[in-house]
């Protein structure tokens, strides 16, 4: 199980930085927020290596060589929104409750590659599915939850500033997971 840790560890690392970002963007943002970032980050993560093994290698397969432009384009979309809102709307645009399609959107990006991992527990009859889905995805919540918070609680920064970090961040993700997808 210590290698699944791990890999729910590394499939974790892209939602958590999001979930950093998160609390620094919510005004306001406390246990609520961050473990609602929790749940839909660590629920995604529970699902997608459910759904890969389910699915099988096929559909799988077709998917997860489209995964690397879908989240690019989720990230960028959400990340290049933050940084209108935070350029053009300022302190009162960027500080603003967690949206639910906005969190769906992030949620799915940093998970599409939980999907693949799903598909090669199909091939690795050592490996428990559901315990190590919810190994993965528990990881994940309580990653997420924590790195939401530690963000909330990152003292002396604007709305606006964060708000511009935040759209970069989303951005650099999204690019950072659509170069390792082309380098294969």
């Amino acid at each position: 199980m210590l290698s699944i840790l791990l890999i729910g560890v590394g499939l974790s690392m892209d939602a958590f930085a999001v979930s950093v970002t998160s609390g620094l963007t919510v005004k306001g943002f406390g246990p609520k927020h961050a473990a609602l970032l929790g749940i839909y980050f660590g629920g995604f993560q529970f699902l997608m290596p459910l759904i890969g093994y389910l699915l099988g290698s096929t559909v799988s397969s077709f998917v997860s060589d489209y995964a690397p432009y879908i989240s690019f384009f989720l990230l960028a979309f959400v990340g290049i929104k933050m940084l209108v809102e935070a350029i053009r709307g300022g302190e009162a645009a960027v500080c603003t409750q967690l949206r639910h399609t906005q969190l769906l959107m992030m949620a799915i990006a940093t998970s599409l590659d939980a999907l693949a991992v799903g598909v090669s527990f199909a091939f690795m009859p050592e490996v428990s599915l559901l315990p190590s889905c919810l190994l993965i995805g528990c990881t994940t919540f309580v990653l997420c939850f924590a790195g939401g918070m530690v963000g909330g609680k990152i003292p002396g920064i604007s709305c606006k500033t964060a708000g511009i970090a935040g759209g970069v961040v989303l951005c650099a993700i999204g690019i950072k997971l659509l170069i390792e997808g082309l380098a294969g």
